[in-house]
């Protein structure tokens, strides 16, 4: 892999699954109260948990796991019908409570790490989710704060589904919104409460109540 840094800290780890090769790219928030304390639990081994990389507030990356290894990151979960996220993905941890923004040197670390990964793997706009898009109701990272637009407008996130655009004037009944959320990749669930939410941190974490037409679109129309 080129540029690959000459050591990795975390080892949780283990080969990828069945053959698979990263087509995903998973970001997260630490939710703890710094990148120190994050880095410190994604490499201790009793924790069974860990990431390919962390992105410290100030910008810098942290390498934890070789990318063409299988960090354990995910958890349970689906995206586009598909299970064992952790063999099918690149995990990214962002150093943020979840309550706060993220900073500018962070976000701009980010883009160009995201830039390499899906260059190197031939990862389309539409891999870069969130773990709650792939968990919902279990996670709600990277959360409401962070800017999804931001990284649509460069090509590094997806701009919503096909499906809701063709679909935008359509009743918003629960059936409906359902199928504009599985056909845009959220699988993992048919309970429409719990797809709101998760659609709703990814394309609208302003809006509120019950489902509207908006939501249809599935921030295809943003």
């Amino acid at each position: 892999m080129a540029d690959a840094p000459d050591r990795y800290l975390s080892p949780n780890h283990g080969p990828r699954r069945n053959g698979l090769r990263p087509s995903l790219i998973v970001l997260h928030y630490t939710a703890m109260g710094s990148a120190e304390a994050a880095c410190a639990r994604l490499c201790d081994p009793a924790a069974e948990v860990s990431a390919h990389y962390l992105i410290t507030g100030k910008g810098k990356t942290v390498p934890l796991v070789p990318e063409d290894q299988r960090a354990w990151h995910a958890g349970a979960g689906e995206w586009q019908g598909r299970d064992d996220i952790n063999s099918r993905s690149i995990g990214i941890e962002l150093d943020n409570r979840g309550n706060h923004p993220f900073s500018e040197p962070q976000m701009v670390t980010l883009e160009t790490l995201l830039r390499g990964i899906m260059e190197r793997w031939s990862i389309p706009p539409e891999g870069v989710i969130g773990h709650s898009d792939m968990a919902p109701g279990r996670k709600i990272d990277p959360g409401p704060r962070f800017d999804w637009p931001r990284l649509a407008r460069q090509n590094l996130a997806g701009k919503g589904s096909r499906y809701a655009e063709k679909n935008r004037e359509s009743d918003p009944t629960p059936a409906a919104f359902i199928a504009a959320a599985h056909a845009a990749g959220y699988t993992a669930t048919d309970d429409i409460d719990l797809l709101l939410h998760s659609t709703r941190l990814r394309y609208a974490p302003w809006r509120k109540g019950p489902l509207c037409a908006a939501d249809l679109t599935l921030g295809h129309d943003l």
